[in-house]
This record gives structure tokens, C-alpha cells and sequence, in this order.
């Protein structure tokens, strides 16, 4: 990205190829928040990736009895994934929650 371009005048849409990126590692298998977080701001610490992803329905945070929070893929953005042609697994991997994480 030119470093004389601000990160907030991009269009969303602009944004859509680390989104799916960011979806695609987190439909893989189940990351604590933490971890998604940590790799989002070492990828693109200037970018909105995370909270336009959130926005848009595309992950949810919850609460895993014995794992804290984790960040999971949407039913909204596995359909994302998918209309970008995005090959996900057949089974998304996931855990079963216990309560949603406040974002």
C-alpha cells in the first residue's frame, strides 16, 4: 500500500481480498481471539479487515467452555467465502459454543 495513502479513504470493497483471506485461515479450524488479532495486526495493523469482517456478519467471537474466546466463520461468511470461490471443507471446523463473546 503507497504509505501516503490513508487506510480509512479505502472503499470496503477494496478490502474484500484480506477479508476473505483473514475468513479463509479462520474457517481452517477454530482461533482464539487472541491469535486472530495478534496475526491480523502483524499482516495489516493499519487496515480495518477485522472490524469490517465483524460488521458484515462474516465471524462471531464466542465463549468456549475451556478454550475463552474463539473467532469462527458465519454461516453469512462462509457464503462469502463460497460466492468468491473460496474452496472451503465440506465440514467447517468448529467448536460448540456455550455463549457469544462481547466483540
Amino acid at each position: 500500500m503507497p504509505q501516503n495513502l490513508d487506510p480509512h479513504e479505502l472503499d470496503s470493497h477494496n478490502l474484500d481480498p484480506l477479508i476473505l483471506d483473514l475468513l479463509e485461515w479462520i474457517a481452517r479450524e477454530p482461533r482464539s481471539h487472541a491469535d486472530v488479532l495478534d496475526a491480523w495486526r502483524t499482516s495489516c495493523p493499519r487496515l480495518t479487515v477485522w472490524e469490517d469482517c465483524i460488521d458484515r456478519g462474516f465471524a462471531t467471537r464466542m465463549h468456549i467452555a475451556g478454550h475463552g474466546s474463539v473467532v469462527q466463520v458465519t454461516a453469512a461468511g462462509l457464503s462469502f467465502l463460497q460466492r468468491h470461490g473460496r474452496v472451503m471443507p465440506k465440514t467447517p471446523a468448529s467448536i460448540n459454543a456455550t455463549s457469544p463473546a462481547a466483540s
